[in-house]
This record gives C-alpha cells, sequence and structure tokens, in this order.
C-alpha cells in the first residue's frame, strides 16, 4: 500500500518559512513582496482560486492587492492596467487569474507582463529560460511538484519518468523541470497509442490530463511514484483526481490525493516565486 504524500501539510510548513523569511527582511530593509491579482468577470472557480491566493499572501506577510474587473472590461483597459504594475516598483509578482472572458486574447494578456514579475511562468521568456536549463519564473504546479520530490525524498537520477498531459501549464514544464534533474522523460498525451503500456514503464508517472479516474492501476508498475494533478468533479460533484486512487495506491510506493495534494502546493510556489521576485528587486537597488 502506498504511503501518501500530504502536500497540505508540506504547504503550511513552507508557508511558515516563507512568512520568517519574509518578516526578517521587512525588519531590516522596511519593505515586503508585493503580489497584485487580477480578476475579470464572476467565474465562480476563479473566485474561489483567488481568495485562497490573496490569503495565503497576506498569512506571508505580503502586500496583497486584488483588483475585481467587469467581464465587460476591455483587452486595452486591462493592458493599460497591467503596465501600470509593471512600472510600479512596489509591486514584485503579477498575476492575471485565468480564464478570461471570450473577447479578451490571453496571450496578448501574458505578454503583456514584465517577465521578471510574471510569478505564474507563463511568459515566453520564462518558458524558454527554463527551457535552456536558466529559469527565473517557473509555472507553480510543477515546481509545487519538484518540492515534494526533494521533501519526500524521491531520487530522480537516471529513473524513467513518464508525463500524461502536455500543456504548457503542467506538462510540458513538468518534463523539463524532470529533466534537469536527470531524469528519462517520455511526454505523452491523449492521443498516445498505448498509453497504458507506456505509463506501466514508469518509475515516476505525473498525470494530469484533465479526465477524472483516467489512470487506473493498469497504468502503474509495482512501486512507482504517482503524482495527481487532476481536479475534475464526478456525477456527484466530489472532487476527484485524473488517478483512481483506491486501486493504484495499491500498487504505487507513493501517491498525491486529491484533494490535499498538488494543490495546495501550487499556490506555496506562486507566493515563494513572489518572495524571489522580491529579493532579486532589492539586489539591484
Amino acid at each position: 500500500m502506498a504511503n501518501i504524500i500530504d502536500g497540505k501539510a508540506l504547504a503550511e510548513k513552507l508557508q511558515a518559512k516563507l512568512a520568517e523569511k519574509t518578516a526578517k527582511l521587512k525588519e531590516e530593509t522596511g519593505q515586503e513582496p508585493g503580489l497584485v491579482v487580477i480578476l475579470v468577470g464572476d467565474n465562480p472557480a476563479s473566485q474561489v482560486y483567488v481568495r485562497n491566493k490573496e490569503r495565503s499572501a497576506l498569512a506571508a506577510g505580503f502586500r496583497s492587492e486584488v483588483v475585481r474587473l467587469p467581464e465587460s472590461t476591455s483587452q486595452e483597459e486591462l493592458l493599460a492596467l497591467i503596465a501600470k504594475y509593471n512600472q510600479d516598483s512596489a509591486w514584485h509578482g503579477i498575476l492575471v487569474q485565468l480564464p478570461l472572458p471570450a473577447h479578451i486574447d490571453d496571450e496578448a494578456v501574458l505578454l503583456a507582463i514584465d517577465p521578471e514579475k510574471d510569478v505564474d511562468g507563463f511568459h515566453p521568456t520564462n518558458m524558454g529560460r527554463l527551457w535552456s536549463g536558466h529559469p527565473l519564473m517557473i509555472p507553480s504546479t510543477p515546481a509545487g511538484i519538484m518540492e515534494m520530490f526533494r521533501e519526500y525524498k524521491v531520487d530522480l537520477e537516471g529513473k524513467n519518468a513518464v508525463v500524461i498531459g502536455r500543456s504548457n501549464i503542467v506538462g510540458k514544464p513538468m518534463a523539463q523541470l524532470l529533466l534537469s534533474k536527470n531524469a528519462t522523460v517520455t511526454l505523452t498525451h491523449s492521443r498516445t497509442h498505448h498509453l497504458a503500456k507506456i505509463a506501466k514503464k514508469a518509475d515516476i508517472l505525473v498525470v494530469a490530463i484533465g479526465r477524472g479516474h483516467f489512470v487506473t492501476k493498469d497504468f502503474v508498475k509495482e512501486g512507482a511514484v504517482v503524482i495527481d494533478v487532476g481536479m475534475n468533479r464526478d456525477e456527484n460533484g466530489k472532487l476527484i483526481g485524473d488517478v483512481k486512487f483506491d486501486e493504484v495506491a495499491e500498487v504505487a510506493s507513493l501517491i498525491t490525493p486529491v484533494p490535499k495534494g498538488v494543490g495546495p502546493m501550487t499556490i506555496t510556489m506562486l507566493m515563494e516565486q513572489t518572495y524571489q521576485a522580491f529579493v532579486r528587486s532589492l539586489e539591484k537597488e
């Protein structure tokens, strides 16, 4: 039976350390990290995510601001607001909550954010830095997974790692982070032939395909480490992962649950990257 990776407990531990570091720097410099979150429209899931981010930022001792804009906000108005925060040295992290309304071009918005304040790590400059081996800002979900591997002493060197899902948010950056630790990586997706057969060879299996209970124990090698990034709702509205937890836990050595697995670490790494951006800004003074 697998041991469970407690993402919630690890997130709380790291956030407590972050609050200590922030308090120390604030005492020394009189300054604090600043994180602004911009929310356009009233998507219910986005409202929840933004509240959680604001709560975490305040708990870490950051200056936190949430700008809530109506659904009717134009792309030009949003870009002008981003430009304002880009130029304001009091703000070290800028996060635009996705999805955006249909009339706004996501890519144009992501391109508008200063790469040094792009705590989501989605700007092409930051993606390029990651792929070239010189990361600055890293997408926070893969960054959180790497922290889990460190905490639970998962040795990645030379291991066979399979990532299911090829998004820019999780799959692609996850593959690169695993490569950077000398794992041998196979990046797969919904169109991959013989997916279960490929997955079953993995020592490390990261699942981010967005389909509830997609991965069963037929996909998992005995003793594998299984990371479930999925956030889905079943027919009863219950939150479930991409991995069928109960049966996969019978064969895996380590596994993340849903909830209280990867999710809490995502927000924690957003806060950590805001702190690091703050430190870099102090070094430039």
